[in-house]
């Protein structure tokens, strides 16, 4: 199994495209994404998160759907990065 890439910038749905790839070839990367997903991310991506950051993973199955919206009101830093396609807040 090869590691992922380390590009400089890289898209939040490109990013989960790679996580559940890898989460599904690999159950040892799934383990650590499903207890640390904040430390697994970051140590796969070097993506640094804010402290105050929390990251979920939710396990789906065929009768649940998880569906992700952004805040009612969003700072320009964050309306910045969904631009981008940097962030999905």
């Amino acid at each position: 199994m090869k590691p992922f890439s380390q590009p400089a910038m890289q898209s939040a749905e490109e990013m989960q495209r790679k996580l559940v790839s890898k989460s599904v070839e690999d159950l040892e990367f799934r383990k650590q994404l499903m207890s640390d997903p904040k430390k697994t991310i970051q140590k796969e991506f070097g993506v640094d998160f804010p402290e105050n950051t929390q990251v979920q993973v939710h396990v789906s199955d065929m009768n649940t759907i998880h569906l992700s919206i952004p805040p009612g009101e969003l700072e320009e830093e964050q309306l910045e990065a969904i631009a981008a396609g940097r962030c999905c807040c």
